[in-house]
């Protein structure tokens, strides 16, 4: 009876490490080739932002700031990015609905930030991360997010 018991227990902890790894997840690589194309998407456009990329757990992979931009787009960049990936979607979802009637509400949200620029990323459809972008009008953030996933 133990060595069944003891079986099953091994069998089951090989297949939760299986499906451990084989979760899909974004890899340093992966951050290093998105926040590279943001970045020269916005410099390409004389743009000057803080560019964040977080994982699927809200966890800092990457932060840049470029020369000359504001200390509080820091922490703005880094806000987007979480509400990016908590709420698996892009933050104009929120600014939109702010300026809907009755949108103050989204400001109630915890970790919900109503401002462009921050974009969650997805691997065969499951979201293993976000970028958030601050620095210049939340439109222009949004762009250079935008210019970054796409590299993905």
């Amino acid at each position: 009876m133990k060595k069944i018991i003891l079986s099953l227990l091994l069998l089951f902890a090989g297949l939760t490490l299986t499906e451990a790894q084989t979760k899909p997840y974004l890899s340093l690589s992966d951050a290093q080739r998105i926040n590279a194309a943001a970045t020269e998407k916005a410099v390409a456009e004389g743009w000057n932002v803080v560019i964040v990329i977080l994982d699927d757990g809200g966890n800092l992979i990457s932060l840049q700031r470029m020369d000359g931009v504001q200390v509080g787009s820091i922490e703005v960049a880094q806000a987007k990015a979480k509400s990016a990936v908590f709420f698996k979607r892009p933050t104009k979802v929120f600014e939109d609905a702010m300026k809907a009637e009755g949108g103050a509400r989204i400001a109630t949200l915890p970790n919900a930030v109503g401002v462009e620029g921050g974009l969650p990323i997805f691997k065969d459809g499951i979201i293993v991360g976000s970028i958030g972008v601050s620095g210049v009008t939340s439109a222009q953030d949004g762009i250079i997010a935008a210019a970054g996933i796409a590299a993905y």
